[in-house]
């Protein structure tokens, strides 16, 4: 959905999930299914080396406006500016701590992550494009 019907001025009242990255396909920009080796996107057919997959913003949030509460997903690269990386960069960032750190404190940076990014949007007003 490129197009934009109409704005909305809203309050981010929640983060919905943990996951702010996924592996993205190139043609169709629908989830890839990963294994260790390769990927494949169910939607397009599209397959490849799992080392190769790009990854995209997906930041799920709970919005309010003077008058509704509304469940919105914002994706893709027009959440750099607010990461201060782009999606594949910060999944490298997650990648190289978790192998660096070992599986205990992978939780501990996630949970890092997560406090960061509610702080970024939780009570800050945007204007969301829909």
């Amino acid at each position: 959905m490129n197009s934009v019907e109409g704005l909305l001025a809203a309050s981010v009242v929640s983060i919905q999930n943990s996951c702010f990255v996924y592996p993205a396909c190139q043609n169709c920009l629908s989830r890839l299914i990963l294994d260790s080796r390769r990927f494949n996107c169910l939607k397009c057919g599209c397959t490849g080396e799992a080392k190769s997959a790009r990854y995209r913003y997906r930041l799920s949030l709970k919005i309010a406006d003077t008058n509704d509460l509304f469940d919105i997903t914002v994706f893709g690269s027009c959440l750099d500016p607010f990461f201060g990386v782009t999606a594949e960069n910060l999944q490298r960032h997650i990648q190289d701590f978790n192998q660096l750190s070992g599986e205990t404190n992978a939780e501990a940076f996630t949970g890092a992550l997560v406090q960061a990014v509610e702080t970024c949007f939780i009570g800050k007003r945007f204007i969301f494009g829909l």
